[in-house]
């Protein structure tokens, strides 16, 4: 698996970001990528300095902050169905709300925000920043709550009730949760900070994470083609 990692690099227009540092761009990329997939800070400096790289968790946690600043977000998409959800998240003994969105085609999660509380007013805010991102004029939106379809009415967004392709949303949200309490070290902070960590889960799943339904394929590499 290390030894895969160590051949995998970022895409070339990002070697930017590290061009000014001391460690090489595909070891950066290797602590960048530990992280992302759940190790914790200090089990990443911990491989690196097995590797002979001795960096501190100050060091890969800018890293990370530094490739999520790069601007790689998904792609504008054109969904036919997006499935749509929120979960309670905790961080520093609060409570909010992740809400998601999810191309259940592609298996792009097309994105995530989080509020202070859930509803009808937050459905509609986060569909509203998904509308602007994404065209939906022809997309179908899959919910679990009647409070949607009122957010969905004050947009003129087309949705329905669905309990069944609506899994793939709640699996994300479950991987998410274990990965949060792997990266607890890293959620203690403002929200700013949860935020460009939800950034980065949502650029590895979209971009590096092979997918089994899409034939060990990328949600970006199928977006693209």
């Amino acid at each position: 698996m290390l030894a895969d990692l160590l051949r995998e690099r970022y895409e070339p227009d990002l070697e930017e970001n590290w061009e000014n540092e001391r460690t090489a761009n595909a070891l950066t990329g290797v602590a960048v990528r530990l992280h992302q997939t759940g190790c914790s800070l200090r089990e990443t400096t911990t491989i690196l300095a097995e590797l002979g790289v001795q960096r501190s968790h100050g060091a890969v946690w800018n890293w990370v902050h530094r490739l999520s600043d790069s601007g790689c977000g998904p792609p504008e998409a054109q969904p036919k169905r997006v499935a749509v959800d929120e979960t309670a998240v905790k961080s520093n003994g609060e409570w909010s709300w992740l809400y998601a969105a999810i191309d259940t085609e592609t298996k792009l999660i097309l994105d995530v925000t989080l509020f202070g509380r859930h509803g009808t007013d937050p459905a509609a805010a986060f569909l509203h920043r998904l509308q602007e991102k994404h065209d939906l004029s022809d997309a179908e939106l899959l919910v679990d709550q009647f409070g949607y379809q009122t957010a969905l009415s004050r947009l003129g967004l087309s949705g329905r009730l669905n309990y069944t392709e609506r899994n793939l949303i709640e699996k994300w949200f479950h991987t998410l949760k274990m990965r949060v309490d792997s990266f607890h070290n890293s959620w203690v902070g403002n929200w700013s900070i949860v935020r460009k960590w939800l950034e980065q889960v949502m650029h590895y799943y979209n971009r590096h994470r092979p997918h089994q339904a899409l034939d060990g394929k990328t949600p970006i590499e199928v977006v693209q083609n």
